[in-house]
This record gives structure tokens, C-alpha cells and sequence, in this order.
């Protein structure tokens, strides 16, 4: 299974984390605890650990194109829930 990583510096790792769970939870699987959580979609599964100074998210898919695919869910949903915190995500498979 393909698998990619980011570190995404931010002082918000744990509001952005539990912006994202509730805006999932409604559709998805989502496991929520205080500093991490996990979030199943169709394609694969999603880590995220918040840290004091950064977000740690992990991505596993069945396949290249949907880990292409989770990055850019990810990615795009992680823009809109900071505001005007400018995120800089750099995947590394």
C-alpha cells in the first residue's frame, strides 16, 4: 500500500485536527482523541497527530492514484479549516 507523510508547521495542529474530524465525521469514519485521530475514506486511511508546533499527518491508499488523490482532499481541506494561517504541506512519499 502506498503511503505518504507531511509535518506541517502550525501553532493550530490540534484545532485544525478537530476542524477536520467534526467536517468528516458526518460521512466518514472518524476516531477522535486529543491529539490524534484516524479517518477511513473509500480509498485509504488518514493519521493525524498534533504536536505544539505542527501537524503530523500520514496517508495510506489502496493505490498511486488514490494517494495522489487523499493528498489533494487533504491539501485542500487543510487551506480552507486554517484561514488566513498560511499552511505550507509538502508530501514525501
Amino acid at each position: 500500500m502506498p503511503m505518504s507523510r507531511t509535518e506541517i508547521a502550525t501553532e493550530s495542529a490540534a484545532k485544525l485536527m478537530n476542524r477536520l474530524c467534526k467536517h468528516w465525521a458526518h460521512k466518514l469514519e472518524v476516531e477522535q482523541g486529543e491529539t490524534e485521530s484516524r479517518v477511513v475514506f473509500e480509498e485509504g486511511s488518514c493519521l493525524m497527530q498534533a504536536e505544539p508546533d505542527k501537524l503530523v499527518v500520514a496517508l495510506e491508499a489502496l493505490d498511486e492514484e488514490g494517494l495522489d488523490r487523499l493528498e489533494g482532499v487533504l491539501d485542500a481541506h487543510l487551506q480552507r479549516m486554517a484561514g488566513d494561517e498560511d499552511l505550507d504541506i509538502v508530501w514525501e512519499n
